[in-house]
């Protein structure tokens, strides 16, 4: 007979790559008479007599890797003298650190105890729980730790596995003591004859109840089914779950569930298994009839006990024409969201047109009028120029328009937007603004986030018609998990939140959700286009952050802004250069391929780059433009190109050909698109060469004559 483990001097065992921690342990642990000094701090709280503690001698080894501590703790197991509790470091480079080094030790010696020694938050208590399992043989201990903390915990842990292993030894003997009643038992089973009958009118009122509950199953509406456990074979069906999968009842029985390929999950993907532990409960199925056509449901599973064995009760829900029903709906709610859309941008684009349509017939009109002529070009320019501005805040509503992201010094940014907000505002109204010290930069596209802010300071001034205070702060914030359970929008790091706080009539509990929607506005008509609040909330969304209000009707609004933190390295900014020369936009004689599909714009580019002192070989796609390149008489220097072109090849893709046969070949594209048309190459439309749409004939002529050169340097 084997020896018993030692428990009245129990092993422990350091396992921690530093040498000086295990001379720590050795000191605190090894050979002091530590329960004294426990019973003389209770003398001096209690004032209770001294009794003289027996002295616990520890027996204390050291490892120095966790592949080094694994070979001790089997060793320990085979000689029978194992190891009582582990004190283990959670660093250990190279190799195992202390998670994974108790992960294999448990596997050879689940009953150690364990001290995870750590300085550093390298593991939550969850991530510990995933790896090594919710254990109550586990227990953290914070560096640097304190003498009297290291006692308690080698005593109280190697005090539980000396109870735990004498609790295993008398599991051991109630064992023993089971079979040896067993057998006395089976001696004395004449004993028991007396119960058979008992037992027979038991069964016999089971059958009685099984009967009420076969007729409650067969007569429920819900489609319902029996089938045996492991087997998933049918035993039982209701007539309505025989109409809802199309087979019969026999063809059911004939079959088990996997045979049948009966279920699969939500996604389609897999086939739902049906186990005996593990009920299933409101979860989301496809059902595939006998004939192929998909049903989708809702399945229960539980466990349930017949004469016959266990089994699983089947209860479906068939959720098809429920699931239709809510897709109809949310298609309609879709479709009046983007009528709501629609007739917001045709109100305002009619308006634009009205302008241009009305003055360009001023100009045919009365063409001879020089002030006529300078006005009405004037209005048609600014009818422009405001549909340039509706388009791009649709474009940042819709999370579309390219950005360039630079760190942003909010304090600046701030303190620029409130001169000229004082401007505008006017006399009753006061703006405050306050900064927390040592804001961080922001990741950020300068012009965006300013356009964001004066669209709140400005919502903020029409919430307040008889004047007030706008105040705007700016304080750093840093979001951690707690925060993203609260507000789905947010995400965990360090932020700047810009809040701007008004004193005006607030807004409803009822509209609070429907202040971002386009076109949405509470003012007068014609007082706002409804794009203000959901070009804001587009270009936080772009910008990685969110937005929360806060509102109370009669009291005022807050708007917060949380914009993240630049984190990379700080860009140097350039030294300014003396001022810059006016630049000559006018080219000399150079051969330009202008390849545009809208025939008027195309007429415009030609005529601004003929203007220009170009030569200009025009064409409508790309096979044109590839023709017109073979027949020119005169090198092409330049290409200006619309990237999406009709007949087959983009903007792109002549560039890439045509730069083929002559690399020196330079490219300015123009498009109207936002870079979800060009997917594989986003940066595209925030290079230097790439010019949006609508441009005036200026800017197209310095396109081309920066591109040019830079072909020349």
């Amino acid at each position: 007979m084997s020896t018993q483990p030692n428990f009245d001097q129990p092993r422990i065992l350091i396992i921690d790559d530093n040498p000086a921690i295990h001379e720590d342990f050795r000191k605190i642990l090894g050979g002091q008479p530590t329960l004294s000094k426990l019973g003389d701090m209770e003398k001096a709280l209690f004032g209770e007599e001294e009794t003289k503690a027996e002295r616990v001698v520890f027996r204390i080894d050291s490892a120095f890797q966790g592949r080094e501590a694994l070979e001790m703790v089997q060793k320990a197991m085979q000689e029978n003298d194992p190891y009582a509790l582990a004190f283990v470091d959670v660093r250990m480079p190279p190799g195992w650190d202390g998670i994974e080094t108790l992960e294999h030790i448990w596997q050879c010696c689940p009953e150690l105890q364990a001290v995870i020694c750590t300085a550093y938050a390298d593991y939550s208590w969850d991530d510990i729980a995933k790896r090594l399992g919710h254990t109550d043989n586990l227990l953290i201990l914070k560096k640097p730790f304190e003498t009297v903390e290291v006692l308690q915990m080698a005593h109280a842990l190697t005090r539980k596995r000396a109870l735990e292993y004498q609790a295993k030894l008398r599991m051991e003997d109630l064992d023993r003591m089971v079979r040896e009643r067993t057998q006395e038992l089976v001696a004395a089973n004449e004993q028991l004859k007396q119960e058979i009958e008992e037992r027979t009118r038991a069964q016999q009122a089971l059958r009685i109840s099984e009967e009420q509950f076969s007729k409650a199953f067969n007569a429920n509406p819900m489609p319902m089914a029996i089938v045996t456990c492991p087997e998933s074979r049918f035993q039982a069906a209701n007539a309505s779950f025989v109409a809802l999968s199309g087979y019969s009842l026999e063809q059911l029985q004939q079959h088990t569930t996997t045979e049948l390929r009966l279920w699969e999950d939500a996604s389609g993907k897999s086939t739902v298994t049906l186990l005996p532990d593990k009920p299933i409960r409101n979860a989301s199925c496809i059902l595939r009839r006998s004939d192929g056509t998909l049903r989708n449901t809702i399945l229960w599973a539980e466990p349930i006990t017949l004469l016959s064995g266990p089994c699983i009760l089947l209860i479906v829900e068939d959720v098809t024409e429920q699931l239709k029903l809510e897709g109809q709906l949310r298609q309609a709610q879709k479709m009046e969201a983007v009528g709501r859309l629609a007739a917001g941008v045709a109100h305002e684009f009619n308006n634009i047109l009205t302008v241009i349509q009305g003055h360009a017939g001023l100009l045919r009109a009365m063409a001879a009028d020089p002030k006529t002529v300078s006005e009405s070009a004037a209005r048609i320019a600014q009818a422009c120029q405001r549909a340039a501005t509706l388009t791009k805040q649709l474009l940042a509503f819709s999370r579309k328009q390219p950005l360039q992201f630079n760190p942003v010094n909010v304090g600046a940014l701030l303190q620029s937007i409130q001169k000229m907000l004082g401007r505008v505002l006017g006399e009753r109204y006061r703006m405050q603004v306050e900064l927390a010290p040592e804001l961080p930069p922001i990741r950020a596209d300068e012009s965006s986030v300013e356009q964001a802010i004066i669209n709140l300071a400005l919502n903020a001034r029409d919430a307040m018609p008889d004047g007030g205070t706008i105040q705007i702060t700016a304080t750093p914030v840093v979001c951690d998990e707690s925060v993203v359970r609260k507000n789905p929008e947010a995400r965990a790091g360090r932020y700047v939140c810009v809040a701007v706080t008004d004193t005006g009539c607030g807004i409803k509990p009822e509209l609070l959700n429907r202040i971002f929607d386009p076109f949405f506005t509470t003012k007068e008509s014609g007082k706002g286009t409804g794009l203000g609040l959901s070009t804001t909330h587009g270009i936080v969304q772009q910008h990685k952050g969110w937005i929360e209000v806060m509102s109370q009707v009669g009291v005022g609004s807050t708007f917060k802004i949380f914009l993240p933190v630049w984190e990379d390295k700080p860009i140097e900014q350039p030294k300014p250069d003396a001022a810059p020369k006016p630049v000559e936009l006018n080219g000399s004689g150079e051969a330009v391929l202008l390849v545009e599909d809208e025939v008027s714009v195309r007429e415009l580019a030609r005529k601004a780059l003929e203007q220009g002192g170009y030569k200009v070989i025009e064409a409508s796609d790309a096979p044109e433009a590839i023709e017109l390149w073979e027949k020119a008489q005169k090198r092409v220097k330049l290409l200006v190109a619309d990237i999406v072109l009709p007949n087959g090849m983009s903007g792109r893709e002549l560039a890439k050909l045509l730069k083929q046969r002559d690399p020196q070949l330079r490219v300015v594209y123009t498009s109207g698109y936002g870079p979800e048309i060009i997917k594989d190459d986003p940066a595209l439309f925030t290079s230097a060469n790439f010019l949006p749409k609508p441009f005036d004939p200026e800017a197209l002529l310095a396109a081309v004559k920066r591109e040019l050169q830079a072909q020349a340097a």
